[in-house]
């Protein structure tokens, strides 16, 4: 029976994953929880479609990027970075290169485990050199903003801020967040910006990607940022910067915030003060040191 204590472990397990913490097992906590049941060895991973998911594959992810081979984010998807990474370890290993993760090449990952006791991960530091060469300008990059819905007018006020400036802006308006990733991947921008409407709260949330291994640092400190500026330019109650795992900053390859504010009626009355803040922003982040 789903009773108090059903979901008080049902909201354990959000807050544990970076999922929204309402005690309801939706789609996404229900493939999150489907995800957790696996383990490193529990069945053959390798690059198909749909991608494999789970915690196996995020261990899988850990203990390559350990070893020097970049997966790129520790995220749990099996895609293409994570397959060339495997076939690059068999080679290393002088296993057959099939990027296949079976017994033998598990195996022989499980032998060369690195032994450091805070290993470093070769994606973030990646990650971080790919932030420390960027030019610290907006100007020449490309910025995804996305909206699924009432926030339209916001979006086109911020594009019109920013390529004055020189910046390349690409609105995306699907109201599926999975699509909205992808298209942004598709892009391949350097950042995205996604806003969402709460309708009646009275506040400003910024999300940026956080796994349990693993977190974007560029998305960190643009939500960061965004929280000392947006709430107080809105008069609006400052509800934090948090790591989560929500589809659009999961799948999304670069670094990537989900702004959350409302109310409705007083974001849109503002739209042109919230793309002005969120435009100087923006620059704040281009223009941040990261030696």
């Amino acid at each position: 029976m789903f009773g108090d204590g059903t979901r008080a472990a049902v909201e354990a397990f959000q807050h544990l994953r970076g999922l929204r913490v309402d005690g309801i097992c939706g789609l996404q906590t229900w493939n999150t929880l489907v995800e957790a049941s696996f383990r490193l060895g529990d069945r053959l991973l390798y690059r198909r479609t749909p991608m494999y998911r789970g915690d196996d594959v995020a261990d899988l992810q850990l203990r390559l990027s350990t070893l020097g081979f970049d997966t790129g984010r520790v995220d749990g998807i099996f895609g293409d970075l994570t397959s060339r990474a495997l076939a690059e370890f068999q080679r290393n290993a002088g296993l057959p290169v099939d990027g296949i993760l079976g017994g033998a090449t598990l195996g022989e990952l499980m032998r060369l485990e690195s032994r450091h006791h805070e290993p470093k991960l070769i994606s973030s530091v990646r990650a971080r050199a790919k932030l420390r060469h960027a030019p610290p300008t907006l100007t020449g990059r490309h910025v995804a903003v996305g909206e699924s819905g009432g926030l339209a007018s916001v979006t086109g006020a911020l594009r019109r801020r920013l390529v004055v400036g020189g910046t390349q802006v690409t609105e995306l308006h699907h109201p599926d967040d999975a699509t909205q990733a992808h298209e942004a991947n598709e892009l391949a921008a350097d950042v995205f910006l996604g806003l969402r409407l709460t309708p009646t709260r009275a506040e400003c949330h910024t999300s940026y990607w956080a796994g349990r291994h693993d977190e974007s640092q560029g998305g960190r400190l643009l939500a960061v940022l965004i929280q000392r500026s947006v709430p107080e330019v809105l008069g609006i109650r400052d509800a934090g910067a948090h790591g989560m795992s929500l589809t659009i900053l999961r799948e999304t390859r670069m670094p990537s915030v989900l702004v959350e504010l409302g109310p409705a009626t007083l974001v849109v009355e503002r739209a042109a003060l919230l793309a002005a803040s969120l435009a100087a922003v923006l620059g704040q982040w281009a223009d941040v040191s990261w030696d």
